[in-house]
């Protein structure tokens, strides 16, 4: 299964890869925040990713990495 991991340290929760995400699995956590105070990056549907990488090339933090099925 493809995979997305999100760096929570690193996240500033700037939105830019919910937005970039085509089939929008990700999303801005109402709950979950990070060391600095940032509400973080979640995947809301895992299963659903195709590992396109929109949303860690889109991240100015290098907060994402991708990893895609060798299937």
């Amino acid at each position: 299964m493809n995979r997305i991991e999100i760096n929570k340290n690193a996240c500033k929760g700037c939105g830019l890869c919910v937005a970039a995400c085509p089939k929008k699995i990700l999303e801005l956590s109402k709950t979950e925040s990070n060391d600095k105070g940032y509400f973080v990056a979640a995947v809301a549907e895992p299963s659903q990713c195709i590992a396109c990488a929109f949303c860690a090339e889109m991240c100015p933090d290098c907060a994402i990495t991708v990893f895609k099925d060798k299937a």
